[in-house]
């Protein structure tokens, strides 16, 4: 009920509320990511930055593990510490995504 007065008010279909209600949250979710994910080491924010631009909305582990050994085969991160970092990165997605 509150959605249709909300719509109505906006002059908007109640489905064209629900878009934009939808797309706030997750804007919300993408800022409690980003958030996170400036206290990430620079390995983890690598990761974090490669599998956001890559806007694959798969299997989050398998996305975050296929882009971190990539990360760490190329060189561009440290391999020692990449599992660490991956898990870093991996709970910081999970907030982006939620």
């Amino acid at each position: 009920m509150m959605l249709r007065s909300f719509a109505r008010i906006g002059g908007l279909s109640t489905a064209a509320a629900l878009v934009l209600l939808a797309a706030g949250v997750a804007r919300a979710d993408q800022a409690a990511g980003n958030a996170c994910a400036a206290s990430l080491t620079a390995d983890g924010k690598a990761i974090y930055s490669a599998v956001m631009a890559a806007g694959d909305s798969g299997d989050l582990r398998t996305i975050v593990t296929d882009t971190t050994k990539s990360l760490a085969m190329s060189g561009q991160i440290d391999r020692g510490n990449a599992r660490s970092n991956a898990q870093a990165a991996g709970q910081c997605l999970e907030q982006a995504r939620s």
